[in-house]
């Protein structure tokens, strides 16, 4: 559920075995913390630490260009018990999602995702705090190309296999700071682009490892820099593939259903924000001037708002949610922004006036959940959106994702050392 890939390594003479039979895999494989800890969820301990099958999905074959004679797939998750998926398999959620929302309204809409995703790039430094630095320190390379901030040619080494990968990938650049890129991913339907992105996080991680080095998706890895983010551009497609979104009669040439998807976002995003801002380290990217949004707005191509409409029209009407941070699940987070936007189209909800100006003002908007805790809370409260995820993903996820809280209030940081070692 926290976007880890699991697997195993299967020698190609017993991939029909795998296929027919399936993999066993510990249930509470989704309640593993990235400490290697059993979270106590329901299901995993309590029964005992039952299986899961697990199929490849051949249609995701792809040879990896990095490692020769080795191909990678995804799989699909069954419960022998039951027959049908795990209520935790994120893959899964984000198909039910789909379906639950395609009809409301009715009329069968199709999602179509583009995702963009940061990361940094990191270097062994065993003076640093965990160890790990950003590469390249040097300040003021955002948007730059070739080696000024990138001495090693990272970037289009990576995209040149991301390429041969066939994700989708198009283009990348360095952000703000040292260390710090993005890369763009092509848009599709929703499960695809999440596979998609799935597979593209997996990946960085994995060829940063062959360099001797380490990528992370996390939200906000040092003090002094800035966080990373997972935005998501968003359209919705009729049966004629016509964007919905597109209304050169209404206000802001916005169709009535872009207008009630944008206000579903807004009324569901502090439940959102437990699914797209999934850690307690999320909640340290907020903040006014971080270009990471921290209240609920929308806005006219504003990147200061959380949800911006970007200024294409026609078949390029979208909107571009800035909420999720890099370290989200890229399932769940699809999956929570369709729930959210089929509960805005259901009930025909408006949207108030799009912010004016540079935002992060608290009189004009509200704010999110400021903390992991908080935004738990919104997610239980919010009935609605979590009954599209599921009463069993639901309950799974608020237990695992409070253990995790739990153990971080236990830990003592390096700053409570600072603060008070010497003085109290």
């Amino acid at each position: 559920m926290i976007g880890a890939d699991r697997g195993r390594d299967v020698l190609v003479e017993h991939l029909p075995s795998a296929c027919g039979h399936g993999l066993s895999f510990c249930h509470a494989v989704y309640h593993t913390s990235p400490q290697g800890d059993v979270v106590r969820v329901p299901g995993g301990l309590d029964a005992g630490l039952p299986d899961v099958q697990i199929r490849p999905d051949l249609a995701t074959l792809h040879p990896l260009p990095w490692e020769p004679g080795v191909a990678w797939c995804l799989g699909d998750a069954t419960d022998p018990a039951t027959g049908a998926p795990p209520h935790e398999s994120p893959r899964d959620l984000l198909r039910g999602v789909v379906e639950r929302v395609s009809g409301i309204g009715g009329t069968a809409l199709t999602p179509v995702v583009g995702p963009e995703l940061e990361y940094y790039l990191c270097e062994r430094d065993e003076r640093a705090p965990g160890g790990w630095a950003p590469y390249a320190p040097a300040p003021g390379n955002v948007y730059s190309a070739g080696r000024r901030g990138d001495p090693d040619s990272h970037l289009l080494r990576t995209l040149r296999l991301l390429r041969d990968l066939e994700i989708g990938a198009t283009m990348g650049n360095h952000e703000f700071d040292s260390g710090q890129f993005e890369v763009n991913l092509d848009h599709s339907t929703a499960l695809d682009a999440a596979d998609r992105a799935f597979r593209f996080k997996s990946a960085v991680k994995e060829l940063a490892r062959t360099e001797g080095r380490q990528a992370t998706f996390m939200a906000k890895p040092f003090n002094g820099l800035g966080g990373s983010g997972f935005h998501l551009h968003l359209s919705l497609l009729d049966t004629k593939g016509r964007n919905v979104f597109d209304g050169a009669e209404g206000d802001d040439g916005l169709s009535a259903t872009a207008r009630h998807a944008v206000a579903g976002v807004l009324r569901h995003a502090p439940a959102l924000a437990a699914l797209l801002n999934p850690t307690v380290n999320s909640y340290k990217r907020f903040g006014p001037d971080t270009l990471a949004p921290w209240l609920i707005d929308w806005g006219l191509d504003n990147r200061s708002a959380m949800l911006r409409i970007p200024p294409e029209r026609g078949a390029g009407s979208r909107m571009e949610l800035r909420l999720g941070d890099a370290s989200a699940n890229p399932y769940l987070a699809v999956a929570g922004t369709l729930a959210a936007i089929g509960l805005g189209l259901r009930d025909k909800c408006e949207p108030p006036a799009p912010l004016d100006g540079y935002g992060y003002r608290t009189e004009l908007s509200a704010e999110l959940p400021r903390t992991l805790p908080a935004a738990l809370d919104a997610l239980r409260a919010d009935t609605e959106f979590a009954g599209l995820l599921g009463p069993g993903f639901t309950r799974s996820f608020l237990a695992y994702k409070r253990d995790e809280v739990r153990r971080f209030q236990q830990h003592i940081t390096d700053w409570e050392f600072t603060e008070y070692a010497a003085l109290t």
